[in-house]
């Protein structure tokens, strides 16, 4: 993790612009956090009202509806969100937060007794999906199902819109205290919600947040093994803990980047950008803005202020921020006072290469030994 490098470096400071090119499409990613941050609050200017392009790939390959709240602009955005709202913030709730300190406590202590474990498929993965089984409200048992999706939900096909098909059918007729059965239950504007719209709530519940996890996951676990004083920092003082969490965020940004699109045209920077054709948020690249971060390619755990924008900002921040800090700060808290050290046997990073910029977002392995 101490080698992740950061690729719009030389733009950020030239331009803040770098262009990019999609399968033909240029799109300038916009690399600033001043500039991200005015342009995700803009958003008739830059607009998410554009389906299966909510990152700078298409997937209509790979589902065949909206994706919602995601790709909305308000004030149907607005109104979608407040539906799912109450799912999303349940991290908040003292009984919440103690179930999953429960769920991390036997999960690092799983590892510790493991042997040589890879911390992608072995603890991060299944981390994920168990702790998702708590937000969703679903049996731990659904967790194998996902996890045997491997890193990401979404892949070409409708593997997962079969699949949360089937859950809606199936709660509809036997419903409970689950995902699906409130948004079975759930209205919008005075009528139940359509098929078509469950769908691109759930679709986007599952993809959105699984191998974005999984990765800070991993980074956080072989940053710990290269930096074994880390651990010791935190033991410490675990006041520095929900701090130490923002900073993974910041650092790791294992989103690269979300489009939108100008209907109208638009300047970012000095690039013009025509009417129609999209831009790209640049998460990664604003969080290492030198102008704002002091030595933004280091770790520093006890870094206050962070103004990162790892979980998106504005409107369309992400709704699984407190699921996914939660699952952050617990991990460290228990790898504090669980575990001595860890031990890196080997690690293979996982590399996102475009045409346009290489970057290190995790790992697709990491053997490691838990002492």
């Amino acid at each position: 993790m101490s080698s992740i490098q950061d690729p719009f470096r030389e733009s950020r400071q030239q331009s803040g612009v770098h262009m990019t090119d999609f399968r033909g499409e240029s799109i300038p990613f916009i690399l600033r956090l001043k500039d991200l941050r005015q342009t995700v609050k803009d958003w008739e200017t830059f607009s998410s009202d554009h389906p299966f392009q909510v990152v700078p790939h298409n997937e209509e390959k790979m589902r065949t509806i909206r994706q919602i709240p995601i790709e909305l602009d308000p004030p149907d955005h607005t109104d979608y969100r407040a539906i799912v709202e109450p799912i999303f913030k349940r991290p908040l709730d003292p009984v919440y937060i103690s179930n999953m300190e429960e769920l991390l406590g036997f999960m690092v202590s799983g590892a510790l007794g493991a042997g040589t474990i890879d911390a992608v498929y072995d603890f991060a993965l299944p981390l994920q999906c168990r702790a998702l089984t708590r937000l969703l409200n679903m049996p731990e048992q659904e967790a194998k199902v996902w996890e045997a999706w491997g890193l990401h939900a979404l892949s070409e096909g409708t593997a997962l819109e079969d699949y949360t098909a089937e859950q809606f059918s199936r709660f509809g007729n036997d419903p409970g205290e689950d995902f699906f059965s409130f948004l079975n239950q759930a209205e919008f504007r005075g009528r139940k919600l359509s098929h078509e719209e469950k769908q691109g709530i759930a679709n986007v519940t599952f993809a959105g947040g699984k191998d974005t996890v999984i990765n800070v996951v991993s980074s956080i676990v072989v940053y710990m093994s290269e930096h074994p004083e880390a651990l010791e920092f935190l033991r410490a003082d675990e006041k520095l803990i929900p701090p130490a969490c923002e900073e993974f965020v910041r650092y790791v940004s294992p989103l690269t980047a979300i489009t939108r699109t100008c209907p109208h045209g638009a300047k970012v920077a000095d690039q013009e950008v025509p009417a129609g054709s999209r831009v790209g948020l640049c998460w990664p690249s604003a969080n290492r803005d030198e102008g704002i971060f002091k030595k933004p390619n280091e770790v520093k755990l006890d870094r206050m202020p962070n103004p990162h924008i790892g979980f998106g900002f504005g409107p369309h921040n992400c709704l699984g921020a407190p699921h996914a800090r939660l699952v952050i700060r617990t991990l460290l808290k228990a790898l504090c006072q669980q575990v001595e050290k860890i031990d890196l046997l080997s690690f293979v990073p996982r590399i996102e290469k475009e045409t346009s910029y290489t970057r290190q977002v995790g790992y697709d392995q990491a053997m490691v030994r838990f002492i």
